[in-house]
């Protein structure tokens, strides 16, 4: 007992950083040349002291190839290790792992204890040589650094450790960012994770394809309230549709562990659904049900089929009071319109919006209470009126009348929450109301990349550029192969000042979406961030040749042509910009306007065309700060008082010298 009490005495207990690192294959490299691969491991530890040293760093322990270090702060054991890594690629190479972690710790002269030191080695345990692996307490410390950028692989179940940990690891042209998939290991799984695919139309007639789609889309609505089951969002989910590919390979892609996937057979008033829950890590089938019921048990064959995968996936057994899915209305015509709209709505064109918004009117004369024919009804304005096929004035107002009466009739609807903070964001410019509703969207759903992807817009309005992009890389972890959240993602990276960083994302975004033309927009205001003009004309003229008319994406070709100095072209971009504004007068161009007049340096009739669009209230105004192509603006007076007028805070020195594009060093 004396003993114990001594002991404990001399314990010391602190928050710290701690670092695992462990040279790969040394025992192989040992019983290869044993010379070399104690050459190796002293270059390792020379290198390991010197880093250390610069970092204020202590080593704890070595044991054989490997070490423990401590540091006192989270920043500085990143940065130790980025330099490590950085000196042990030069040849002769040393792979090595290294896993960072950051928590209470307690030491004596017996070693070091605490479940911070667990986590650290199990992130090092399933790193890869060449990678800076760290846990997301430690990105929290980090992300603020201007110096220090990091991806997140994913949050994955670690063997010992009780909750789920979030991965990340350090992103620099020197170093190695693995794959998630190369992460899984028996150390290491995803965490509770699903996809469900595109539920197949058996049915004879080829129209009951919208009844199958909203199975899928009701399935993942519910899994989402799950609290600690992460779903793959609808866009990533139905980029498999009618695609014969492996579950292993889905899986990979998706990140998830399981994989949900059945058909559907419709026929008069009885319906047939079949479903398989399947392993994504070697294709075993966890189940196999088959349901065969009237078509009105619809809602509870999804409630029954969504808490079996849920109780089969989460921690906790979910209660028999708590239903996933429960009836939205009892009229089923209605909610057949409803599942025909949302199959149009999920088409993204002004065309089918029009159509679903005529297939929810009619939903509507049926039930007028029907809280997603509501909701689906204020998305389809939001889309609208942001691009511009109805006039805002218009838009808003009923998108706010229709998600009002959708949460009036049921408000758990996230959906609805959401809507309504799109609406006070991009119309009314109440900001604490939109705080508000997308506090509650999150809290009614927050495994929802949509719910995550419109919260990034609010911090980006406020001028919160690393919350923007925490939100839109929760978002892209929930829907990875999602163009419209890779875009923004890639944006968010942009406004953070870490233009090299979205390039590469808009490039991988190009190769499994081709034609997707926004990236090469964005890639050309990258470019001018970098000061490479030249390269960004040639993004902007790719731009343009894939729009619809001539007269169509001249702003971010006319502002980079003025920064070239071609002012006559950039003067030929704005003849045409107003051509097509005498052609398409109910289209508002302000905006565009603005980015080539604030290119030829003509800042007073920039900000004529910017004060028309703040009095007109145009959507894409709540990215007034984030804009590049306004950085000559960013400093004037007038420009705070017009973010003044919508009621965001000031813009900051430091904001304005993230997206600033500097005229000298674009003309280098």
């Amino acid at each position: 007992m004396q003993e114990r009490q001594e002991r404990m005495t001399k314990e010391i207990r602190q928050l710290a950083a701690i670092m695992f690192a462990d040279m790969v294959g040394y025992t192989a490299m040992m019983q290869e040349n044993e010379q070399r691969a104690k050459g190796l491991r002293d270059r390792y530890r020379s290198a390991l002291d010197a880093a250390i040293l610069d970092y204020h760093g202590i080593v704890l322990q070595h044991y054989g190839d490997g070490t423990l270090v401590m540091f006192g702060s989270a920043v500085d054991a990143v940065r130790s290790a980025e330099q490590l890594q950085s000196t042990l690629i030069e040849d002769p190479a040393v792979p090595l792992r290294l896993g960072i972690h950051v928590g209470d710790i307690a030491y004596d002269e017996d070693g070091i204890y605490g479940d911070s030191v667990n986590v650290a080695s199990r992130i090092e345990s399933l790193s890869v040589s060449g990678a800076v692996l760290f846990s997301d307490k430690v990105f929290d410390e980090i992300r603020n650094q201007p110096d220090l950028s990091a991806r997140s692989l994913g949050s994955f179940q670690l063997k010992n450790v009780e909750k789920p940990v979030e991965i990340f690891a350090l992103t620099s042209e020197r170093l190695t960012v693995p794959d998630p998939a190369d992460l899984y290991s028996p150390k290491a799984s995803p965490a509770r994770s699903v996809a469900v695919l595109p539920f197949v139309n058996m049915s004879t007639d080829p129209e009951n394809e919208y009844f199958s789609d909203g199975i899928t889309e009701e399935l993942i609505n519910a899994l989402v309230r799950v609290d600690g089951l992460r779903v793959t969002s609808r866009t990533s989910s139905f980029a498999f549709k009618g695609r014969n590919e492996d579950i292993r390979d889905i899986g990979k892609r998706l990140g998830v562990t399981t994989v949900l996937e059945g058909s559907v057979r419709k026929a008069g008033k009885r319906v047939r659904v079949t479903a398989q829950l399947i392993n994504t890590v070697d294709g075993y089938h966890i189940f196999s049900e088959v349901y065969d019921r009237d078509l009105e048990d619809i809602f509870a064959v999804q409630d029954e089929l969504s808490r079996k995968i849920a109780n089969l996936l989460r921690e906790r057994f979910l209660g028999e009071d708590q239903p996933l899915v429960r009836p939205r209305t009892t009229n089923l015509e209605a909610y057949t319109l409803y599942l025909k709209g949302m199959h149009y709505w999920n088409q993204w064109t002004p065309r089918s919006m029009d159509d679903a918004l005529r297939l929810f009117d009619r939903a509507l004369e049926l039930e007028p209470e029907f809280a997603l024919a509501q909701s689906g009804r204020a998305a389809t304005y939001l889309y609208l009126g942001a691009i511009g096929q109805v006039r805002p004035e218009i838009a808003y107002p009923k998108a706010r009348e229709a998600a009002e009466k959708a949460m009036a009739s049921d408000p758990d609807l996230a959906e609805s929450h959401t809507s309504i903070a799109t609406v006070r964001m991009f119309h009314d410019w109440d900001w604490d109301g939109a705080r508000t509703a997308l506090d509650r969207a999150l809290e009614i759903s927050p495994g929802s990349a949509m719910v995550h992807h419109t919260d990034s817009m609010y911090y980006m309005a406020m001028g919160n550029a690393s919350e923007a992009r925490r939100a839109l890389e929760r978002a892209a972890e929930l829907d990875p192969l999602s163009p419209s959240v890779i875009n923004a993602l890639g944006f968010a990276y942009i406004i953070n000042g870490e233009a090299e960083r979205a390039r590469g994302l808009y490039w991988k975004l190009l190769e499994f979406d081709p034609k997707y033309r926004g990236a090469y927009s964005a890639l050309g205001w990258a470019a001018l961030l970098q000061g490479d003009v030249e390269q960004a004309i040639r993004h902007f003229e790719k731009f343009q040749s894939m729009t619809s008319d001539r007269t169509h994406g001249r702003a971010g070709l006319g502002y980079a042509l003025a920064m070239a100095g071609r002012r006559e072209e950039a003067e030929e971009c704005l003849q045409l910009l107003k051509e097509r504004e005498q052609r398409e007068p109910d289209i508002a161009l302000d905006i565009d306007f603005v980015a080539i007049y604030a290119g030829l340096g003509d800042i007073d009739t920039a900000f004529i065309y910017l004060e028309k669009a703040v009095d007109s209230r145009l959507a894409s105004l709540i990215f007034l700060r984030a804009n590049p192509a306004w950085s000559r603006l960013h400093a004037d007076p007038r420009f705070n008082a017009l973010l003044g007028r919508m009621g965001l805070p000031p813009m900051t020195k430091e904001e304005r010298e993230r997206v600033c594009i500097c005229d000298e060093h674009n003309r280098q």
